[in-house]
């Protein structure tokens, strides 16, 4: 699909590559491919290629990839996604095809830390950076900076020290959008001059489950200037949360994001938020209120706790069942129906259910006895209550 044959008139024989034309768009991937192959071909079909996907192949050799790579001109996009990079050098000439790439695309390639510095030098226009499922644990740091880049995902990996993620703000000062999700990063450990100059246009954050297990952590996140976007979900601080719970208590903590976990914070779900976060701590003693508990209450004043309400429907009432000069206390359900009480009341009237009529009275109503007519009406549409009265008449043949 996508590719054209344009008919010619020109003498037979005439190159093929004159008439045949490859999408902009170019996927290959899973085709077995190892090296470049004729170049002048690749030049002659490709020229007007700018997204190439090579994943799932078996390219190891970078400069087979560089071959490929320089012979088409109009490049911007490459997946070189679970090729096997592991260990394969990088020879610095061979780094100059790259430097019109914009998105590039490494993961599960487990490419050296080392590989990707020396390719991100040559990349002056690189914006996306995809280095997922590398298993890296440590970074060595970079005197080169990539001013381009706005979005990094480096999720999947084994980074557990902030001190590897503050090389990430002096290497790309542009930084937009962090991903790091699925890496056992312990804390946030910088204060807030660093954090601030680190990273100052960074306005995504996804730390879903990492291991940060203290609100300390999480307000920190609140020095980056630019932040409006987080996404925290599987992080040992919340385990112990309900789901209403961690929502509010994250939005509160964080006044100045407007997106948390893919949602919407509304200007009303704010308010709903911060003022259960002041009543939440009002029975914590006062060296254990965070911080934002004293900001919250000067914004809100300190909030009397909400009186309990249960709006769901009652279980059961006791009352009283009269039938002719008998009376007997009679516990009943209120999800059955008037049929189901009536069966109920058989063995205590000794009546049929075919020969009685009932009727309900209320006991705080100043109106009659209310005959319940409709076998298949439930009971608690009666708001029936505990002490009210069931008049049993039986019926005369």
């Amino acid at each position: 699909m996508g590719v054209v044959v344009v008919p010619t008139a020109r003498p037979q024989g005439s190159p093929l590559k004159e008439r045949l034309n490859l999408p902009s768009v170019l996927v290959l991937n899973g085709c077995g491919i190892s090296r470049a192959g004729d170049q002048t071909g690749i030049a002659a079909f490709c020229a007007h290629v700018r997204e190439l996907d090579l994943s799932h192949n078996k390219l190891q050799d970078w400069n087979e990839i560089s071959k490929i790579v320089s012979n088409i001109p109009k490049l911007k996009f490459l997946n070189l996604s679970s090729n096997p990079l592991a260990g394969m050098t990088l020879e610095p000439r061979s780094t100059e095809a790259f430097c019109r790439i914009r998105r590039l695309v490494l993961n599960n390639t487990q490419v050296s830390w080392d590989t990707v510095l020396l390719l991100i030098r040559e990349m002056p226009e690189l914006e996306e950076l995809f280095l997922c499922l590398n298993e890296y644990r440590g970074l060595s740091a970079s005197g080169v900076a990539c001013p381009s880049l706005c979005l990094l995902h480096i999720t999947d990996n084994s980074l557990q020290d902030w001190a590897e993620v503050r090389k990430f703000g002096s290497m790309f000062p542009s930084l937009d959008t962090l991903v790091m999700s699925n890496n056992n990063l312990a804390s946030i450990q910088d204060n807030e001059d660093v954090l601030q100059r680190l990273f100052p246009n960074l306005r995504s954050i996804n730390l879903h489950n990492s291991g940060l297990n203290r609100w300390e952590d999480i307000e920190k996140l609140n020095f980056f200037p630019k932040l409006v976007e987080v996404r925290l979900q599987g992080i040992p601080l919340l385990q112990t949360y309900t789901n209403v719970e961690r929502r509010s208590l994250m939005i509160a903590h964080l006044p100045a994001i407007s997106q948390l976990n893919g949602s919407v914070v509304t200007d009303s779900e704010r308010i709903d938020a911060e003022r259960f976060f002041i009543r939440y701590h009002l029975d914590y003693p006062e060296e254990e209120l965070p911080y934002r508990y004293h900001s919250l209450v000067t914004k809100y004043g300190k909030l009397e706790p909400l009186a309990e309400i249960d709006l769901r429907p009652r279980c059961r009432a006791q009352v009283e069942v009269h039938c002719e000069e008998k009376v007997e206390q009679l516990n009943i359900r209120l999800d059955q129906t008037v049929a189901g009480l009536k069966k109920q009341l058989t063995k205590v009237v000794q009546l049929s259910t075919n020969r009685m009529r009932l009727y309900y009275i209320d006991k705080n109503s100043a109106f009659g006895p209310e005959e319940m007519k409709y076998n298949t009406r439930a009971l608690h549409s009666y708001s029936i209550q505990d002490g009210d009265e069931i008049l049993v008449v039986p019926k005369t043949k």
